[in-house]
């Protein structure tokens, strides 16, 4: 066998490996969801020291073919819902797919492409603001946005710093290393001979890999091309790629939490 024979190998029994410890890992400790709680139910787990809540945000876009629309809400839930099994005492609110995706008329961006859906940018900002507010008001000492999108993370900064007028420091915070810690995929799948035209920034190999890897579901294996409104070319993905990045994303951002805790407190 070769040496990328053995080293595809390797991935895949990676990949086994890390499915099955993360199935035990599911049985064993459950993920909270706001959404499936009760108000009475969320009163006394915040009374319980359950006081951070992470505020998943995703997209909702075109991926070319192979990769469904809805990409950045399977990903940011998956990884939030790992985040928080793996913190203790956090709980996960529901995602929020609506983003700034481009003008819809005319239409810009993604929104040239069939099934995008795009607000304004004032519009994004508000709603993320009053989300945040709103959970503080409920209760939770910490809220966590996870931004899953390039796009908008500077009106995270800024709808966090406007949500924090008037609250103690740090309550609502944009993580940037989990955006960050995404990208650091790049630099891993350089390191291993890819190429930075099959990398791509949308819809490529490294976006493909993570989103493989979050939910197989996402992804047609039969449709992997670089067509329109893909930046990248997907087609030497595997399925195993995917596995470490989103462990690194989970323990680059829990240690991000940890120590924004720290500061505050």
């Amino acid at each position: 066998m070769s040496e990328r024979g053995r080293w595809r190998a390797w991935l895949r029994w990676g990949a086994a490996c890390g499915l099955l410890l993360a199935a035990a890992a599911h049985a064993n400790a459950a993920v909270v969801w706001l959404e499936e709680l009760t108000s009475t139910e969320l009163r006394q787990r915040i009374a319980q020291g359950d006081t951070t809540v992470l505020l998943p945000i995703g997209g909702t876009e075109q991926n070319g073919a192979h990769l469904a629309l809805g990409k950045h809400n399977v990903r940011v839930r998956v990884l939030a819902g790992r985040i928080a099994e793996r913190l203790g005492h956090a709980i996960v609110a529901p995602v929020l797919a609506y983003v700034p995706e481009g003008s819809i008329e005319p239409p810009t961006q993604h929104m040239r492409y069939a099934g995008t859906l795009s607000i304004p940018v004032p519009a994004f900002e508000a709603l993320l603001e009053g989300a945040a507010r709103s959970l503080r008001h409920a209760g939770f000492r910490s809220v966590i946005l996870l931004g899953d999108h390039g796009g908008y993370q500077a009106s995270l900064q800024r709808a966090a710093a406007r949500a924090n007028r008037g609250a103690p420091p740090g309550s609502v915070i944009a993580l940037r290393e989990y955006y960050r810690a995404a990208q650091d995929f790049d630099v891993a799948l350089a390191a291993r001979g890819y190429t930075a035209r099959e990398i791509g920034r949308h819809a490529g190999l490294a976006d493909t890999a993570l989103a493989w890897a979050a939910d197989a579901s996402l992804v047609r294996p039969d449709r992997l091309q670089p067509v329109a409104g893909v930046d990248g070319d997907p087609r030497r993905v595997d399925a195993a790629l995917g596995v470490a990045a989103l462990e690194h994303i989970v323990t680059v951002s829990v240690a991000a939490i940890r120590a924004h805790a720290g500061r505050t407190n």
